[in-house]
This record gives structure tokens, C-alpha cells and sequence, in this order.
């Protein structure tokens, strides 16, 4: 008796200990990828000076990189299936490392941008690969804490990443943003090898030639509008030309899927009310979240003045917050369900990006930190029970390309968010600016004051009397627009609130449904009422 019950323990703490193993593996994979768009905006300056380019050439290499890693995304599914899931997760973060030396020995902005989408074809796999493998791991009942541990990666990157590009850019070189990852990802590969086991192979899996090139047009030109769109221009024949193309290529994508057995992107999955709806859920949410991802950095460098590593270190609690609520709302979410934890999560998401809408030129960092860490929990309680809601709707053999198809949705509405508030933030800083210079009255004592300790600053610095005197319109200019941006960024948080608070809207219809096909007495059947997680 005793043999038959030790035993079965023994493997389940073997059991156990291979999930957390190969969760860790899996973690460090993640990591890099996540970390490495962390540190790239804030290294951009440092690059154009390196290398004596433009901004329009260097901003090449964090959009040759997106655009490569989003259209690699839905092959993630089919080559998970193909070759098996540890394989493909192998491949791809050895790709990705390779890519990430190829950067570091880069000799001019041409060749950093071409080895950049060499990374981004590795990088573009390893998401939503790793949430497809928590899946073939993990057992359905443990899920939930899984992936929150899971989407610790995804928030502790970005907690690190600002200041650690900050220090390695001051106090080393730009190399190291991309040797970083070299350490990282081998010890992934050397994890992952020894002990990732090997999921079934479907030798005859075909690949869907034609559906692969009609989503990698279609999602690039898309991307591509919607990354370049503000600067060339929202009417230009160029950003029109891409929508264009993006939106037949979608046409005919649709076209050409219908029907296969095996679909490059699994259109068909959106038949899953529960999926279509969390992933809508989800991509309301990504447009919120750049309200804080992507117009904080640009506050606090732009209108605060702060370092890049003064400024990841005013992100940082904000990060730490939402990965240390992931595993909690995943230990959460199986005694709460998701409705009541999303609809906190957001809500509390909501009213804090609303509350940015404070924002002033001079607005107290310590303020700023309380707003972003009380954000940051609201990130952390409902991000990931939104998005593995599509997941825990589906059965295992079809969550690779699920996940894949979940992912590209995601990056393309955080691509789409990025480009409305920066348009909304643009405009309306044209506004403000143009209302503040007309409400300066140079007559006043006021400006009188202002234009004379100025000039008397400038003097003592050795200008003559011209160049001071030119110097107090110039510095007038300034302000007016630090502080129209200010104003705008203030009203562009408001406006991004507005997703975040409209996704709770969706959480309502992802409450799981009882099977009304259960007796209305179990007892005398001897089953019980069970739920189901279609709706």
C-alpha cells in the first residue's frame, strides 16, 4: 500500500519540478527579447551621434526589428507544430542571440539596422512560443499562476531596461545593449536543452506558402503606416499606399485561408466568442497602456529633463509593481474568477491614467511614482487574465497559433495606440502653443523682468548685448513649447484613459457559463454541475 502511494508522489514532485525548470528556461528567453526593446529608445540619440545619422535612419533600427519580428509571428504556430515546440523555441533564441553579437560588431547604421531585423526574425518568435509552451507544460488547474510567473519576464525587462541602457551608454558602450543578451540567451539554450522535453512532431504539415506572404505584406505594410504615418504625413501617397496594400492583402488573405485545413493565421479561431472577445478586451487595453509605455519616457526627458537613467529609474517602481501583481493575479483569478479581478484592474488602470491628466511642467516625481505604482497594480491584476482568457478557451493542439494570432493582434494595436496619441499629442501641442504665445503681452512688467535677467545671465556668461538680447527669445520659445507639451501630454493621457475604462465593458461576457446540458439533478446521476468555458 505504501508502495502504490509513494510513488505517484514522487513523480508529481518530479512533475512539479520539470514545470518550474522548464518555466525558468522559458523565463529567460522571454527576458531577453523584452529587455532588448527596453533598451533601444533610449539609445537612439547616443546612435545617431555614434554613427553621424539621422533620426529618419536610425529610427530604422527599432522599426526594422518590429516590423521583422511582427511578420514572423503567425509561423510561429506552424513551425511549433511542424518541428516541435522545443526545437523552434531552441532555434529561435539562438537566432536571436546571434543577432544580438552581429549588433554589438556593427560597423555603421546600415549594418546595425540590417543585423537588427536579423534579431527581430529570432525575437519575433519567442512570446508567443513561450506562452504556447506554459500550455504543453503546465497542467490546466496550475495555468494561471504559470502565467503570471510567465508575465514577470514581460514586466521586470522593461523595470530594468531604461536605466540599464542609461548606465551601459554613460559609463561603457553602446555594444553592450546588444552583449547583454549574449550571457542571457545561452544559458536559455543551455536550460532549455537539458531539459525542455520534445512535443510531438506532425511530419505532414504542409506550409502555407501563399498565406504566409499575404500576412507578412499585410501586417508589415500596416505597421509600417502606422510607424511612419505622423512623420511622412497621414494623406502623403506614400502612408496611403500602405493602407492600401495592407487592407486588399487582408481581402485577399481571407480569401485564399477560407477552407485550408491548416491556415497560416487560424482565422477560424475568432469563432470562439470567448477568444474573439478577450483578445478585443486585450487590444482596448494595449491602446490604453501607451498612454503610460510610451508618453511617460517622453515627459519626463522632454518636459522634466531628467537623464535617461534618471528616467528609468522613475519608471522602475512602476514595473516592479506590475511583476510583482502577475503571480498574484494568477493566484487570484482561480479563487476570484477573472470578472471581478479585471474589472478592479481596470478600473484602477482607468482612474490613474486619468489622474496624469495632472501633468505640469514641474509635477513632483514622487507624485509621479505614486500614480505609476498604483498603475502599475492595475496592470498587473488584469493584463494577464484578459489575454490567457483567449487561451484557456481552446484546446492545447490549437494554442500555438492562437497565441501567435493573439500576439500579432496585441502588437498591432500598441503600434496603432502609439500612432492616435501621438497625433492627438501633436495637435494638440500646435494648440496650446499658439495660445500661449498669444497671451504673452510684452509690455508687462512681468516680461520685462524675464527679459532682463536674461540678458543679464547671458552677459555674465560673456555674450554681448545682441547675442543676449537674442537669447530671451529663444529661450522664450522654449518654454512656450515645453510647456504646450506639457499641457498636451496632459490631455493625451486623459484621452488614453478612455480604452482602459471601455475594456471593462468586455470583461462582463468572459464569465464562464454553466452547461446547461447538466441534469438539474446531479445527485441522481451521480455527476456534478460543471462549467464550461465557451459562451
Amino acid at each position: 500500500m505504501s508502495q502504490s502511494t509513494g510513488k505517484p508522489a514522487e513523480n508529481t514532485k518530479e512533475s512539479t519540478a520539470y514545470q518550474w525548470f522548464a518555466l525558468g528556461a522559458i523565463l529567460l528567453g522571454t527576458f531577453i527579447a523584452v529587455l532588448d526593446n527596453s533598451l533601444m529608445n533610449v539609445a537612439l540619440p547616443k546612435l545617431i551621434s555614434i554613427f553621424g545619422s539621422t533620426t529618419k535612419d536610425i529610427e530604422w533600427v527599432v522599426t526594422g526589428y518590429m516590423l521583422a519580428s511582427a511578420v514572423v509571428v503567425p509561423m510561429s504556430g506552424f513551425l511549433a507544430d511542424r518541428f516541435g515546440y522545443k526545437t523552434t523555441f531552441l532555434f529561435t533564441v539562438t537566432a536571436f542571440t546571434i543577432g544580438s553579437l552581429l549588433c554589438g560588431l556593427a560597423w555603421s547604421d546600415t549594418s546595425l539596422i540590417v543585423f537588427r531585423v536579423i534579431q527581430g526574425l529570432g525575437g519575433g518568435f519567442i512570446m508567443p512560443l513561450g506562452m504556447a509552451m506554459i500550455y504543453q507544460i503546465v497542467p490546466r488547474e496550475k495555468i494561471q499562476v504559470a502565467l503570471g510567473v510567465f508575465g514577470i519576464a514581460a514586466m521586470a525587462a522593461p523595470a530594468v531596461g531604461p536605466t540599464l541602457s542609461g548606465y551601459l551608454i554613460e559609463h561603457l558602450s553602446w555594444r553592450y545593449l546588444f552583449f547583454i543578451n549574449l550571457p542571457i540567451g545561452m544559458l536559455a539554450v543551455v536550460i532549455g536543452y537539458s531539459i525542455l522535453k520534445e512535443t510531438p512532431r506532425r511530419e505532414n504539415l504542409k506550409f502555407d506558402v501563399s498565406g504566409a506572404i499575404l500576412s507578412m505584406l499585410m501586417f508589415g505594410t500596416l505597421l509600417l503606416a502606422l510607424t511612419d504615418g505622423q512623420s511622412e504625413g497621414w494623406g502623403s501617397l506614400y502612408i496611403v499606399t500602405l493602407f492600401f496594400i495592407s487592407f486588399f492583402s487582408f481581402l485577399l488573405l481571407l480569401w485564399v485561408e477560407t477552407g485550408k485545413d491548416n491556415p497560416i493565421l487560424d482565422i477560424r479561431l475568432f469563432k470562439n466568442p470567448t477568444f474573439t472577445i478577450s483578445t478585443i478586451c486585450s487590444c482596448f487595453v494595449m491602446i490604453g497602456l501607451q498612454g503610460g509605455i510610451f508618453l511617460m519616457p517622453l515627459y519626463l526627458q522632454t518636459v522634466q529633463g531628467l537623464s535617461p537613467m534618471q528616467t528609468g529609474l522613475v519608471l522602475m517602481p512602476q514595473s516592479i509593481a506590475m511583476a510583482v501583481m502577475m503571480p498574484v493575479s494568477g493566484k487570484l483569478v482561480t479563487k476570484i474568477g477573472i470578472v471581478p479581478l479585471g474589472m478592479a484592474g481596470l478600473f484602477i488602470l482607468g482612474t490613474t491614467t486619468i489622474e496624469l491628466h495632472r501633468l505640469t511642467m514641474d509635477t513632483p516625481t514622487h507624485w509621479i511614482d505614486t500614480v505609476l505604482v498604483l498603475r502599475g497594480i492595475g496592470i498587473g491584476l488584469c493584463m494577464m487574465p484578459i489575454s490567457s482568457a483567449a487561451m484557456n478557451a481552446l484546446p492545447n493542439e490549437m494554442i500555438a497559433r492562437a497565441s501567435a494570432l493573439s500576439n500579432l493582434t496585441r502588437n498591432v494595436m500598441a503600434s496603432f495606440g502609439i500612432a492616435v496619441l501621438t497625433s492627438i499629442m501633436t495637435n494638440k501641442q500646435a494648440v496650446y502653443s499658439a495660445k500661449i504665445a498669444e497671451s504673452i503681452q510684452g509690455d508687462t512688467p512681468a516680461m520685462a523682468q524675464f527679459q532682463s535677467d536674461v540678458i543679464y545671465r547671458y552677459m555674465e556668461l560673456g555674450a554681448d548685448l545682441a547675442s543676449a538680447k537674442q537669447s530671451v527669445f529663444i529661450l522664450l520659445s522654449q518654454l512656450v513649447q515645453k510647456e504646450a507639451l506639457a499641457r498636451a501630454l496632459a490631455d493625451t493621457m486623459l484621452v488614453s484613459a478612455i480604452p482602459a475604462l471601455f475594456s471593462i465593458v468586455f470583461v462582463f461576457f468572459m464569465a464562464p457559463k454553466k452547461d446547461k446540458s447538466v441534469s438539474a439533478k446531479p445527485e441522481q446521476s451521480g455527476s456534478s454541475p460543471h462549467v464550461i468555458v465557451e459562451m
